[in-house]
């Protein structure tokens, strides 16, 4: 699919800074430069949190917060040296801000990753590089799968639709809602420091 866009691509442990560079190094050898950055890893781990492993919360952070600090890095460092400003984007998630039950192995980095998106946001404003982050929910992914949601919405005693539309405007969100959150933000040039919320309303997950 890569060739077919006239683009590259490349595997990538995001949580290793060295192949993080590396990486952004090829990608700015084969287009000239980085001018858009989507930072999209993550894994869902949870637990009760009082109870939940080192182990597993240090994975947690590894992947959902300083994989995004380390592309951001790289990112920023090429835009610096192309003088033509850029955007950063951030896959944060309604657990940023809304954390649920035995979920705080995944929300905890989150929230430091959304406030990572708004200090980009603030520190390199100057040199005209924008950042903005994502609140995605109840999105069917490899994070939640089919199988998730059967579980969820049969612990809920609800219909799989019913779980997945349960939102103000009772639709279903999908990823190409988010895609295209993702889109807007890049392409509205004087916003930065913002977050876009895709979860059809959800009045406990809004911003203050």
């Amino acid at each position: 699919m890569a060739k077919k866009l006239g683009g590259i691509g490349l595997a990538c442990d995001v949580t290793q800074e060295a192949a993080v560079r590396a990486a952004f190094a090829k990608v700015a050898a084969h287009f000239g430069g980085v001018d858009i950055v989507v930072s999209n890893a993550g894994a869902a781990w949870g637990g009760r949190i009082g109870e939940v492993s080192d182990e597993s919360l240090r994975k947690s952070f590894d992947l959902n917060f300083f994989s995004h600090q380390y592309v951001a890095q790289a990112a920023v460092a090429i835009m610096l040296k192309q003088q033509t400003g850029g955007c950063l984007l951030f896959n944060a998630s309604k657990q940023a801000v809304n954390p649920g039950p035995d979920f705080g192995t995944y929300g905890l980095p989150k929230a430091a990753t959304l406030f990572l998106s708004r200090q980009y946001a603030l520190d390199y404003g100057a040199q005209g590089i924008r950042s903005g982050a994502v609140n995605a929910d109840r999105i069917r992914s490899g994070l939640l799968t089919d199988d998730m949601v059967a579980k969820r919405s049969k612990a809920r005693g609800v219909s799989e639709k019913d779980y997945m539309s349960g939102n103000l405007l009772g639709r279903e969100v999908k990823a190409s809602d988010v895609a295209q959150a993702f889109v807007q933000l890049a392409v509205a040039q004087k916003t930065t420091g913002g977050v876009a919320t895709v979860d059809g309303g959800n009045i406990a997950a809004a911003l203050r």
